[in-house]
């Protein structure tokens, strides 16, 4: 962690699929205003050979929200969460925001990550920022104070986001609080839309090198790894295989689900 990042917060909210403790441990990070569970399916298709743990990022999900979006912060977090596991060395997957957070964790605790798979996303600053900054805009503009289901709130947010299926992808970030029955937004909306430059900038890396075997997964039809990206990729990822995916946009695991997961598991059983 950088010496000028703030504190880490507590421990972060996973989910389980798989019971057998002898089988490999993958872990995945999800994408911005994702959370662990978009993942379900991939770590369904992955059983019985896997035991896969999706992680809630910081500021997402049921994961604690932090002060400032900092990829150090992240990837600490997420390196005490592969110590806890106790299961050695893992697999870790990363998409999007969730692949730079991954990526920073392996150059920080190379002798945690047995190989590691990063999802349409580069190391160095990124596309997109214009785009997330029109969602999350969205989502904060939504006056929550009306809105009594999540038809109503998907009504709403419809002019703004007109693609039903992106709208599915934020409005599980809702949630009604049992206590008052309003609505809430699990994202920290605030901090993740203030430091939208530094989630899709550049990964913290101090010269470091991580030595073990990388697929770097894109979809052929996004714009967010370019040529101009694998040099930076591979002087900090030496080991780098780099695969496309035809019919997938950045939502590389929910566009083309069957390809992601037969070259996923590919990757993570070959020795």
């Amino acid at each position: 962690m950088s010496p000028d990042a703030a504190p880490a917060p507590g421990p972060l909210a996973q989910t389980v699929v798989g019971d057998d403790p002898e089988a490999p441990v993958v872990v995945f990070c999800h994408g911005l205003l994702g959370r662990g569970r978009n993942f379900s399916g991939i770590a369904k298709a992955l059983q019985p050979d896997f035991r896969c743990v999706l992680l809630d990022m910081p500021d997402h999900g049921a994961s604690p929200w932090t002060e400032r979006v900092d990829y150090a912060v992240a990837a600490d977090l997420v390196v005490r969460q592969l110590r806890s596991l106790g299961a050695g060395p893992v697999r870790l997957v990363g998409h999007s925001m969730g692949g730079k957070t991954a990526m920073t964790a392996a150059l920080q605790a190379p002798e945690l990550v047995e190989r590691l798979v990063v999802v349409d996303i580069s190391p160095t600053a990124s596309t997109g920022s214009s785009e997330f900054g029109h969602l999350l805009g969205s989502m904060q503009g939504l006056d929550l104070s009306t809105i009594d289901s999540l038809g109503e709130a998907d009504r709403q947010l419809a002019e703004a986001v007109p693609s039903r299926s992106l709208r599915g992808f934020l409005l599980q970030n809702l949630r009604r609080d049992p206590a008052t029955t309003r609505f809430g937004w699990q994202p920290n909306l605030d901090v993740l839309l203030r430091d939208l430059d530094t989630i899709t900038g550049d990964i913290p890396h101090q010269d470091r090198v991580y030595e073990g075997p990388v697929l770097w997964l894109a979809g052929a039809e996004s714009s967010y790894v370019t040529d101009e990206q694998e040099g930076p990729m591979r002087a900090l990822f030496p080991r780098t295989v780099q695969v496309s995916l035809k019919g997938a946009g950045h939502w590389v695991h929910s566009e083309q689900p069957e390809a992601f997961t037969a070259t996923l598991r590919h990757f993570l059983r070959d020795r």
